[in-house]
């Protein structure tokens, strides 16, 4: 009988130790899905930062421009706003699904490698 004691003893430590091993397991694995895709969201932010400034810049000097062009510097930025609303009421209606399952399925990826 306590034999059978010692052995159920043993067991469960094992049992113990096995979960302690496996919650430690899933935490590394967590800390290296998490580290992954934060270290490829930061140069894609700072990528994305500077393509942001310089389509601000080119912008601004665009609508400077077409504003020289028709007479007044506002209508240069009118026709640069339409632009940007005609090209988001395009991306809304035949775009969004797919720009929605793109970024899904890339930031999925990156936590799935």
């Amino acid at each position: 009988m306590e034999d059978n004691a010692k052995q159920i003893e043993s067991l469960l430590e094992k049992a113990a130790e096995y979960g302690k091993a496996s919650y430690e397991l899933v935490k590394l694995k967590a800390l290296d899905k998490t580290s992954n895709a934060v270290s490829s969201f930061i140069p894609h932010s700072f990528v994305f930062v500077l393509i942001v400034s310089f389509l601000l810049f080119f912008n601004l000097g665009l609508a400077f421009w077409l504003g020289e062009i028709l007479g007044r510097t506002c209508f240069g930025f009118f026709v640069i706003a339409a632009f940007y609303a005609l090209a988001g009421i395009v991306m809304h209606f035949f775009m969004h699904k797919w720009l929605k399952k793109t970024i899904g399925n890339y930031f999925i990826k990156q936590l799935l490698k």
